[in-house]
C-alpha cells in the first residue's frame, strides 16, 4: 500500500510538472476541443431526442392532424365551367391612353333625366270645357247624381242664396265620387249645374313628422268653408312642408286663433300620378291647369259680399258647420270675399247608393 501510494504521487507530481512546463496556448485550445466535443456529444445524445418527443407530442395534443375529405367529380363536360377556368387566355399587354383611338364626337342631343314627372295633364272629360263654356252641365252619371244630392242635403236656404259657386270635395278612400272636386254653379232657376269633375289628392289622413321636425295630422278637415279673399296666390310655397302650392286659394278658417293652412292648389311633379288617391298633406290638389282655370274663374266672376260664417271668441275658432253670423236685427252679417262654398266630405260608396233613393 505503501508502494501504491508512493507511486500515485510520484505520478501526480510528474502530471503537475508536465502541466507547468508545457505551452499555455496549446493546452488552452487543447480544453476548448475538448468542451467543444462534450457539447456536440451532449446536444446529439440527450437534447435532439428530447426535443423531438416533446414536438410529436405537441402535435398530438394541441394541433393534431385534419382528416382530409376527397370528393369524387364527375368529368367535366363539354358545358363545363371547369374546362373555361382552365382555358389559356393569352396575355394582353398594357395599353397606354394615348394609344387609344379617340372615340367619334357625339352629335345627339344631351338627354336630362327630370327630377319629377312632366308638369300637364291629359283632360277626364271631354266635354268638360264644352259645358263650362255653353253653360251646360256635364252628363249625368250614378256618381255625379250622389254627390249633387249629398251637397244640396248640406246647404240652408242662406247658403244656397247667397253663394253662387259650390266646390265639393269628396276626400273618401274608395269609391265612385272618392278624391273628386266637383264645381257646381247655381243658375237664375237656383237650380245647381255640375260644370267641372275633376280629379284630386286630399290629405293622407295618418300622422306624419313635417320636414320641420313637427308632427302633424295630415288630413283635410271635413265641413263646410269659405275661400279667404287675403290669401289667394298664383305662387305660393309651404313653409311647412318645402312644397310649390301654384293657384293656391286658402280656406278662410281659424282654429285656437291660428289661420288655417289648408287650401285649393294645383300640384305638379310626382304630385300629378297621385291624384285620384290620399296623398297630400292636408291641402285639395288638383292638376295646375285645372287650378289655373279654377282661380281665374273664381277672381273673374265670384267677388263680391258674402256672409260670415259663426266666429266664437271662447275658443278663437270659426264655425265649419255652415252657421251664419246674424246681426241684432236678425239680418246676415255680410263682408267682402268671394261667393264660393266648398263642402268637404268624406264620401264612401255606401253612403252614397243610400242618397240616390
Amino acid at each position: 500500500m505503501r508502494a501504491l501510494g508512493f507511486c500515485y504521487l510520484v505520478t501526480v507530481g510528474f502530471f503537475a510538472l508536465a502541466i507547468a512546463t508545457a505551452d499555455q496556448a496549446r493546452l488552452h485550445d487543447a480544453m476548448n476541443m475538448a468542451g467543444e466535443a462534450g457539447e456536440h456529444r451532449i446536444d446529439d445524445d440527450l437534447l435532439r431526442p428530447v426535443l423531438a418527443f416533446v414536438r410529436l407530442l405537441d402535435e398530438k395534443i394541441f394541433d393534431p392532424p385534419r382528416p382530409h375529405v376527397v370528393i369524387a367529380l364527375p368529368p367535366p363536360g363539354p358545358d363545363d365551367m371547369r374546362i373555361a377556368a382552365r382555358a389559356h387566355v393569352p396575355p394582353r399587354g398594357p395599353v397606354r391612353l394615348i394609344d387609344r383611338p379617340r372615340p367619334p364626337p357625339d352629335l345627339t342631343e344631351p338627354v336630362f333625366i327630370a327630377p319629377d314627372l312632366p308638369q300637364f295633364e291629359i283632360e277626364e272629360d271631354t266635354d268638360t270645357g264644352r259645358a263650362a263654356a255653353s253653360g251646360e252641365g256635364l252628363r249625368a252619371t250614378p256618381a255625379r247624381l250622389q254627390v249633387k244630392a249629398r251637397l244640396e242635403q248640406s246647404l240652408t236656404p242662406e247658403l244656397r242664396k247667397h253663394f253662387d259657386l259650390f266646390l265639393f270635395v269628396s276626400k273618401g278612400a274608395r269609391g265612385a265620387a272618392a278624391q273628386r272636386l266637383y264645381v257646381f254653379r247655381k243658375e237664375n232657376s237656383g237650380d245647381l249645374i255640375l260644370i267641372y269633375d275633376w280629379a284630386a289628392s286630399t290629405g293622407r289622413e295618418r300622422y306624419e313628422i313635417s320636414p320641420q321636425g313637427k308632427r302633424a295630422f295630415t288630413a283635410t278637415p271635413g265641413g263646410l268653408y269659405q275661400l279667404d279673399p287675403k290669401r289667394m296666390y298664383r305662387r305660393y310655397q309651404s313653409r311647412a312642408w318645402n312644397g310649390p302650392m301654384p293657384y293656391a286659394m286658402f280656406f278662410d278658417w281659424e282654429q285656437r286663433g291660428v289661420l288655417s293652412g289648408v287650401a285649393i292648389h294645383g300640384t305638379v311633379g310626382s304630385g300629378i300620378a297621385k291624384l285620384g288617391r290620399r296623398a297630400s298633406a292636408g291641402c285639395v290638389h288638383i292638376s295646375l291647369p285645372n287650378a289655373k282655370r279654377l282661380f281665374d274663374l273664381i277672381r273673374r266672376d265670384y267677388g263680391g259680399r258674402v256672409p260670415r260664417f259663426v266666429y266664437d271668441r271662447n275658443s278663437n275658432a270659426t264655425s265649419n258647420q255652415g252657421e251664419l253670423m246674424h246681426d241684432a236685427g236678425g239680418d246676415v252679417v255680410m263682408g267682402e270675399g268671394y261667393r264660393v262654398l266648398i263642402d268637404v266630405e268624406d264620401l264612401s260608396a255606401a253612403h252614397g247608393v243610400a242618397q240616390l233613393y
